[in-house]
Parts: C-alpha cells; sequence; structure tokens
C-alpha cells in the first residue's frame, strides 16, 4: 500500500528584528504563595500547572506526629511538606510565575515569613471538610497586607457549597475572589493561578470588585 510522504519543513527562527524571548528568558517573573491548612492539596496544585519537575520536601508522616498534626478529614494522607514545594509555569506574554507551596503545619509557620518575601500575592486553598484550617492562612495574609484569594479544593468525598456560602463561613472581606477549584487538573488550577495576578493588578491600580 502506498503511503504519502512529505518533507518536514524546516524549523521556524526569529527574524533577526524579531528576538526570540525564550533565549532571554521570561519578560516578568512573578512570585505566588500557595497556602493552606495541612493536607488541603497545595502539592498537588504546584504539581499539576508546573511546567518543570516540582521541588518537593515531603517526609513520611510518623507516630511521632500523632497528637501535633490533625488529621481528622485527612486521615488517609501519608506524607508532609516540611519546607517549601516549588514549581514554575509561563504564561502568555512571557510571564513567567514561580510558585512557592507553603508548608501546612503550626510548627512549620516559622518559615512564612521568608516564603513571603517578594511575593505578588498568594493562593489559599480551603477544605470544605476542614474550613477552620483555612483561618490561619487568611489571617497571615490580611496582616500583612498581601493580595490573596481562597480557592476550594473540591473533593470528591466533600460536600458541595457556593462561592457565597464559603465566604460567609470563612467571613472574608466582598473584594477577596472565591472560587472552586479542582488542584488536580491543570486547567483549573492555571485559572487560580490567573485570577490571582488580576486581583493583584486590580489592588495595585486602586480598584476593588463591588
Amino acid at each position: 500500500m502506498n503511503s504519502a510522504r512529505s518533507d518536514a519543513p524546516p524549523p521556524a527562527t526569529a527574524e533577526p528584528d524579531e528576538p526570540d524571548d525564550r533565549a532571554d528568558g521570561p519578560r516578568v517573573a512573578l512570585k505566588i504563595l500557595v497556602a493552606g491548612g495541612f493536607g488541603v492539596g497545595k502539592t498537588t496544585l504546584v504539581g499539576a500547572v508546573s511546567e518543570i519537575r516540582p521541588l518537593r520536601t515531603e517526609e513520611a508522616l510518623t507516630d511521632v506526629s500523632v497528637g501535633v498534626d490533625d488529621l481528622d478529614g485527612v486521615a488517609a494522607k501519608t506524607t508532609t511538606t516540611v519546607a517549601m514545594d516549588f514549581g514554575r509555569i509561563t504564561l502568555r506574554d512571557g510571564v513567567a510565575i514561580y510558585l512557592f507551596g507553603t508548608p501546612g503545619q503550626e510548627r512549620f509557620w516559622f518559615m512564612w515569613n521568608e516564603l513571603s518575601r517578594g511575593a505578588l500575592g498568594a493562593v489559599v486553598l480551603a477544605d470544605t471538610r476542614r474550613l477552620m484550617a483555612s483561618f490561619a492562612s487568611i489571617d497571615y495574609f490580611e496582616r500583612k497586607g498581601t493580595p490573596f484569594v481562597v480557592a476550594v479544593n473540591c473533593f470528591d468525598d466533600a460536600d458541595r457549597y457556593e462561592a457565597p456560602e464559603i465566604r460567609t463561613a470563612l467571613d472574608i472581606d466582598p473584594h477577596v475572589p472565591v472560587l472552586l477549584c479542582d488542584a488536580r487538573r491543570a486547567v483549573s488550577a492555571k485559572q487560580v493561578l490567573v485570577s490571582l495576578v488580576e486581583h493583584a493588578l486590580r489592588l495595585a491600580g486602586g480598584t476593588r470588585q463591588a
């Protein structure tokens, strides 16, 4: 049976007066934190969108953590982040986002000040089964004046609530975006990041959503 064959076209090259942005790196680099309670999906979100192999500092949970880490609602969790997660995603127009996932356990909160230096803003992941675990992150970013959005990670076995209900339960300001997401899906996680960047830019421009 005859088959059609065509030679591959030569690779496209940038014209001399149109430099390749990739050769010079991103035009804009942004730092974003991914915060939230223990076991809420921070490592999952970073891994879902990162275009590089994410850096993870996970250790196995042992009997030593019993009575120290609150495993209510996440009893199946076997590992925990002890320092940070790190990933990178490049958006259109040469905007690179560097993601830093914060540790969720209280005994590692001392690292938040270092990780938050120079951050454009933060994503606070929330789990409707353990909403109280989100308060520490929300309070922290409110005190620092850091722009943030709340992204509710919709776990398969969790009850579903609408964004206004979540906002009321968390008692956050009306201008703070509240989104529903699936941290396992790159498209969903990317939309959360885009929403945060847009929110931070609005605040920088002195405008807030009604």
